[in-house]
């Protein structure tokens, strides 16, 4: 059994992972009763940590916000991943915290132990950053879709889509996805009763929140696989299925997540969803890609793909003739 000392600060840490526990489920983790842990409860509230308790068998806590930020719980690599994030946001897409994110740096990095200083130096002594090339995103927005994903709490905001105005939405947030260029949610659209997916530098104004609801499956196990589906080739009015003849890690490399979606088959080939508005678009896009495929759908780009090729050998052949 652990000594106090060490099992609030194992109750704490507890609290700071998952919103919601149950006093028996603490119990477990701890080896301790529900009356002990109601017992070290009252010790973290008198330490001024604002734990919520709700009433009921299972006698429920929650750490809930309170007038002060109480000091947080991280292991070594939580540590090292808030700093080099940190370092990150000030250079980042999101906007409005790169000078809060340099103050939070500051007092992390005063208070990391030495052998962290030396990981977070490294990392960064020997990483450069491009100024971002993409929307940047109001850093409230972030946070407010996160806390509402994060409690299962819908909300509305007005969208603006790419041939129409703004117009009002009501939604209910499984997730967020960052390309490395955008920031992308994915929601229940209760007014279309679908999923979509929203573009977050779209949204017009802040979001508010709304009831609370019961998460629904997910519209795929992965979301960022489903971003990637979704951007780079539902949107398009051409979609096309190839088997590249190609380790999924060297095609990746040739491509991203907004203009291909990518599944491995093999060691050696790899199935890529992808899409164009135009077939010579996207024929071009395929044939400079540097690897060789078969088109699974649709079959006019096979056709448009032959015509091409048929028009490449002739101009290949005419310039043969007219070196020698």
């Amino acid at each position: 059994m652990l000594e106090t000392s060490a099992r609030l600060l194992r109750l704490l840490s507890l609290l700071q992972v998952r919103r919601d526990w149950t006093g028996a489920d603490l119990a477990s983790r701890l080896g301790v009763d529900v009356r002990t842990v109601r017992r070290d409860v009252d010790k973290l509230r008198s330490l001024g940590y604002p734990v919520n308790a709700t009433s009921g068998v299972a006698g429920g806590y929650q750490l809930g916000a309170g007038a002060e930020l109480p000091p947080l719980l991280l292991d070594d690599d939580e540590a090292v991943a808030v700093a080099v994030g940190l370092r990150t946001a000030a250079n980042g897409t999101v906007s409005g915290i790169e000078e809060t994110s340099v103050r939070a740096l500051t007092k992390l990095e005063q208070v990391l132990p030495s052998r962290l200083r030396r990981r977070v130096s490294a990392l960064t002594a020997h990483t450069s950053t491009l100024a971002p090339f993409g929307p940047t995103i109001d850093a409230g927005t972030l946070t407010t879709i996160a806390g509402a994903t994060r409690d299962h709490q819908a909300i509305r905001f007005r969208y603006q889509g790419r041939d129409a105005d703004a117009a009002p939405r009501h939604v209910e947030p499984r997730g967020m996805v960052h390309t490395g260029r955008r920031w992308y949610l994915v929601a229940w659209d209760l007014d279309r009763a679908d999923w979509r997916t929203f573009r977050l530098d779209r949204i017009d104004g802040d979001p508010t929140l709304a009831a609370r609801f019961t998460p629904r499956e997910p519209p795929h196990e992965d979301l960022a696989v489903y971003v990637s589906r979704q951007v780079s080739s539902v949107v398009y009015r051409h979609r096309a299925r190839l088997l590249v003849h190609a380790p999924i890690e060297a095609v990746r490399e040739e491509t991203s997540p907004t203009s291909a979606s990518l599944e491995a088959v093999d060691e050696h080939s790899c199935l890529m969803t992808t899409g164009a508005e135009r077939l010579d678009v996207l024929a071009i896009h395929l044939g400079v890609m540097g690897f060789d495929f078969e088109v699974l759908d649709p079959p006019e780009l096979r056709e448009h793909l032959r015509v091409l090729g048929e028009r490449f050998t002739r101009a290949a052949g005419a310039e043969h003739l007219s070196a020698d």
